[in-house]
C-alpha cells in the first residue's frame, strides 16, 4: 500500500530571514509582561529548540548564546543565566535532531521535554548560586506547557516550507 499524496510532503528549504524573524517574535513574546503566572512557556527556548532540531546547520549554540544574552539583559537577571541555558538547549537539540525527527510529533514532544526541564534546571541553579531562593515547583510548569505547544508550533513554523498543491503530471513527486 502506497502512502497518499497528502501524507507525503516535500518541504521547501527554509529561508534565513524567516528563522531570524521567528526568533525575534519569540523574543518579543518573552518580553510580554504576564506577571507571575506559572506555566507561561519560554518562547525563545521553544523556537530555538525547534530550529535546532529542524535546521541544526543553520541555528545552533551561537544563536542560543546571543538570544540568551538578550534575555539576560531584558530580564535584568543574572548575566549569563539564559545564555548558558540556551547554549545547552541548542547543543542538546542539535545533537538529538536526527533521532527526534524520526518520531511522530507527540513522541517528538516527549523527547524535547527533558531538554526544556534541563534548561530550566540550569537556570534555577544559576539563580540560586547568585543568591536567589528556590522558585517553587510551579516554575517548572512552563517546560510542560512548551512541550504541549511543540505540535502546533511545529505546524506553524513549517507552513512557509510546504510546497503548493500544484500537480505537475510530468513529475513523479
Amino acid at each position: 500500500m502506497q502512502p497518499t499524496h497528502s501524507s507525503r510532503r516535500i518541504l521547501l528549504p527554509v529561508r534565513n530571514w524567516f528563522i531570524v524573524f521567528t526568533l525575534m517574535v519569540a523574543l518579543v513574546l518573552n518580553l510580554v509582561p504576564f506577571g507571575r503566572l506559572p506555566g507561561i512557556p519560554d518562547w525563545v527556548a521553544l523556537v530555538l529548540a525547534f530550529w535546532c532540531v529542524h535546521q541544526p546547520l543553520k541555528v545552533g549554540m551561537a544563536a542560543g548564546f546571543v538570544l540568551g544574552l538578550a534575555m539576560d539583559v531584558a530580564d535584568a537577571s543574572v548575566m549569563g543565566q539564559h545564555a548558558l541555558a540556551y547554549v545547552l538547549l541548542a547543543f542538546g537539540a542539535a545533537g538529538w535532531s536526527r533521532r527526534v525527527l524520526w518520531f511522530p510529533l507527540a513522541q517528538q514532544a516527549l523527547h524535547v521535554l527533558p531538554m526544556f526541564l534541563g534548561m530550566q534546571l540550569v537556570m534555577m541553579v544559576t539563580r540560586m548560586i547568585g543568591g536567589s531562593e528556590f522558585p517553587g515547583v510551579l516554575w517548572f510548569l512552563s517546560s510542560f506547557t512548551a512541550t504541549l505547544l511543540w505540535h502546533p508550533v511545529t505546524y506553524l513554523l513549517l507552513i512557509p516550507q510546504f510546497r503548493p498543491e500544484d500537480k505537475d503530471v510530468h513529475r513523479p513527486i
